[in-house]
């Protein structure tokens, strides 16, 4: 398998549903929602793609300021090319393309196990909030 990496490839709203549909991601995105996933194309501002020839067979999705702080918001791998280690050279792509920040993500249930495993900590304190009336 010749899978090659690039940092901030050219890459359409549907080339990014159809990575995110052939992963486990998919589950958990708009994907329905186009206008969404434009949004969530246009605002992250690092990407990293992996290509089997021309085809695009990962993904991940960040934002960053380069200097403190990446959130990989995105690790998105075709299920067809998992366990390849696709997924470990992305994020190893998008650390060494920031070196300076920390890269923090929040894990999908089925892939808690995974970040462990390529050597990421665990951090135990984190929040998050979906609505603004939920902070009383």
């Amino acid at each position: 398998m010749d899978i090659t990496f690039q940092i901030n490839p050219k890459i359409s709203v549907h080339d990014l549903i159809d990575v995110l549909e052939k992963s486990t991601l998919g589950l958990r995105r708009p994907l329905h929602d186009v206008e969404a996933m434009v949004q969530m194309l246009i605002h992250a501002n690092v990407y990293v793609g992996a290509y089997d020839g021309t085809k695009l067979v990962g993904l991940a999705r960040a934002m960053t300021d380069y200097v403190y702080t990446t959130y990989l918001a995105d690790l998105a791998v075709d299920e067809a090319y998992q366990h390849h280690g696709i997924g470990k050279k992305l994020i190893k792509e998008l650390k060494n393309y920031i070196p300076k920040a920390k890269l923090i993500l929040l894990a999908a249930p089925a892939a808690e196990g995974y970040y462990p495993k390529i050597g990421m900590q665990k951090h135990p304190h984190c929040y998050f909030i979906d609505d603004v009336n939920e902070i009383n």
